[in-house]
């Protein structure tokens, strides 16, 4: 699965190589420390930001809980 913005592609695939070692050579084995992926996981965060923004996406917007509310059913405003 691809990033949600184009350019961070490859940061995606550096984070996913790493989150998958970390998981399988150390959560798994006890450690609980995910401190060895945080580096390349904020670039690629940074990175996804920039892509929401450029992409007009509110993450407070992303974030909102509509499931099973009185909102979950409406058509979203024209925010431009």
């Amino acid at each position: 699965m691809n990033s949600i913005g184009e350019a961070c592609n490859e940061l995606k695939k550096q984070y996913d190589a790493c989150f998958n070692t970390w998981f399988s050579e150390h959560f798994l084995k006890g450690s609980t420390n995910d401190s060895m992926c945080e580096p390349i996981f904020k670039v690629y965060q940074q990175c996804v930001k920039r892509a929401m923004k450029e992409n007009r996406i509110d993450i407070h917007e992303v974030e909102k809980d509509l499931l099973g509310t009185e909102h979950e059913r409406k058509i979203p405003s024209n925010k431009s």
